[in-house]
């Protein structure tokens, strides 16, 4: 409920990771993903940037990525294979695919049987504007 009821969000996001090294390398990959500023600014944008997720798991404090393995998927849609876009992948899809409120990532490392599952919500104009409003 606290990623659903940010301050400002309009986006619920789980972020699953599967076939990862350990259930401790998708825990980092899945975190990473899930805190970026710009997978959170996408989101609130309904932006299917996968660009971004790509980028934020490459960030992730693991061992080592094999990004020709990597498998990206939003809300069922593959946007992408091996570590880059999808080849049938098409904005229009994309776009269908961020429109609910509840989105799901499901990342695919292709390396394991780690697994993962982080909660968040996007980052909107109005959570930053609400937060810089107030003073503790």
């Amino acid at each position: 409920m606290l990623a659903r009821d940010g301050e400002g969000a309009t986006k619920f996001v789980q972020v699953r990771v599967e076939s990862a090294r350990s259930d401790a390398e998708a825990h980092s990959i899945a975190n990473t993903v899930a805190l970026s500023p710009l997978v959170k600014t996408a989101l609130a944008a309904s932006d299917p940037n996968w660009g971004r997720i790509v980028a934020a798991v490459g960030r992730a404090d693991v061992q080592a990525i094999d990004i020709d393995r990597v498998q990206v998927w939003l809300n069922g849609v593959q946007i992408v294979e091996n570590g880059a876009r999808h080849p049938a992948y098409t904005e229009a899809q994309g776009q269908a695919a961020m429109a609910p409120t509840d989105i799901e990532i499901v990342i695919n490392m292709g390396v394991g049987s780690g697994s993962c599952r982080v909660m968040t919500c996007d980052l909107t104009k109005d959570y930053v504007r609400i937060n810089a409003e107030y003073r503790t």
